[in-house]
């Protein structure tokens, strides 16, 4: 399964979800979305990774590391993208909250931790298994290529923002008026747009509807579908189609990660 890097609110460590996308995100993937000031000290991919394998062991909280190297969470340049809750049915259920973040460099490998301009390259790399097998830079358009040619599985949260995104990415170089439109398109109706699926019907290929608000039978106009076509595999696997309400006019961005947090609630 692929997913963004992401995971739950902890009360201990995090003082917003935003904080929570960003030390998951390093816990996940060593990539840290955070500033320093004059008085940080220099670190080193090898200091990166030993804080990070030090946080993941909870020896070392991710606010005591920010505060011990005088860096500022990134947090404010965490763009809303959507909020999930999934279907009713099991007793505990999750709203997950959907960030967009602009790595600061022109090219998709490239990481900055400092606001002095300084830019380091940094490529993510997985956990060491605990919850991460594989991580990687990858581009919308051939995340879902490599989805529609069944070599790796989306689940619908993620198929729907991948698509989103890949009608505004067009070619390789991250451009001002294509993050522009992820702003402000983060800064409308769909930023803080809560989806919350409804399980529907299955059809004659085994594929089970997650309705989504707005589609005929969710109170829309007879005609308009807003739904997930989803498909689950003896292996695992989950196939994903899409069905969107007529022509969209949602736009977005290059070398933007999304990111995301969640907290379990019982509804």
């Amino acid at each position: 399964m692929h997913v963004f890097p992401g995971g739950n609110y902890d009360g201990k460590q995090d003082d917003s979800y935003q904080m929570t996308a960003i030390r998951e995100t390093f816990e996940e993937t060593g990539l840290l979305l955070a500033s320093s000031t004059p008085e940080s000290p220099p670190l080193s991919d090898v200091d990166l990774d030993t804080s990070r394998s030090s946080i993941l062991a909870g020896r070392t909280l991710f606010g005591d590391f920010l505060k011990q190297n005088a860096l500022s969470a990134d947090a404010n340049t965490l763009l809303p993208f959507t909020e999930w809750i999934t279907p009713p049915g099991p007793p505990r259920r999750f709203h997950t909250r959907f960030y967009v973040a602009f790595l600061p460099s022109h090219r998709a490998s490239a990481f900055a931790s400092s606001s002095s301009g300084v830019t380091r390259q940094r490529l993510p790399t997985p956990d060491g298994g605990q919850e991460v097998l594989e991580a990687r830079f990858v581009h919308p358009r051939d995340a879902l290529a490599e989805h529609r040619a069944k070599k790796i599985a989306l689940m619908p949260p993620q198929h729907y923002i991948l698509t989103t995104l890949a009608d505004i990415l067009v070619g390789r170089e991250a451009a001002t008026p294509q993050r522009a439109r992820v702003e402000r398109l983060s800064a409308g109706a769909f930023g803080g747009m809560v989806v919350s699926p409804r399980i529907g019907k299955t059809d004659v290929d085994g594929r089970t509807a997650l309705v989504y608000e707005g589609d005929e039978a969710r109170g829309g106009p007879k005609g308009r579908l807003h739904r997930s076509l989803v498909l689950f595999s003896p292996e695992t696997k989950v196939g994903c189609a899409m069905r969107f309400p007529t022509r969209r006019t949602l736009k977005a961005v290059r070398y933007a990660a999304p990111i995301g947090s969640r907290v379990a609630t019982k509804l």
